[in-house]
């Protein structure tokens, strides 16, 4: 499974890349395999895409499949799949995040911040720990590109 439910947090790191079949790129362990790391280019709707569930938490239908990195380490690029419609319930990061809408409208309910609505090509970014929610407001499916800065986890509800 991609997560293991530790109370209400659900953490993706414990998830090993080869038994996931996820990773379609690796982050070099140190210089040496820099030289050997290969370039990569993917679209969300790259047949070759191993979608993963997402955590119990989120809505069903959901998807997550890493694009680049160990979702267990630092620097993870992953590929986050809404269904249409679908509603993305209270929840928060360990890591910042760095978005950028691929398909569809989805709506972000940053705490603190008045909601706004991505559309395709749109930059989000969300600081460490910070509640935020939404929805995919589109009649199709939103994808959402996230780089993650820390291991990739989710957690339900409002942080500590």
């Amino acid at each position: 499974m991609l997560g293991e439910h530790i109370n209400k947090r659900v953490v993706f790191m414990g998830a090993s890349a080869a038994m996931l079949g996820l990773v379609l790129g690796g982050a070099p362990a140190c210089a040496q395999d820099i030289a050997a790391e290969r370039a990569i280019a993917r679209t969300a709707d790259d047949a070759s895409l191993v979608w993963g569930p997402c955590p119990d938490f989120l809505p069903v239908g959901c998807g997550l499949t890493v694009l680049h990195g160990d979702p267990g380490k630092p620097n993870a690029d992953v590929f986050f799949r809404l269904p249409a419609g679908s509603t993305l319930p209270v929840h928060w990061h360990t890591s910042a995040e760095r978005m950028v809408l691929i398909a569809g409208e989805l709506r972000v309910d940053f705490e603190g911040r008045a909601p706004t609505t991505l559309l395709p090509g749109t930059y989000a970014y969300g600081p460490p720990r910070l509640p935020h929610g939404g929805a995919c407001v589109s009649a199709t499916p939103c994808v959402l590109f996230i780089a993650f800065e820390a291991p990739v986890d989710a957690v339900a509800g409002k942080s500590p």
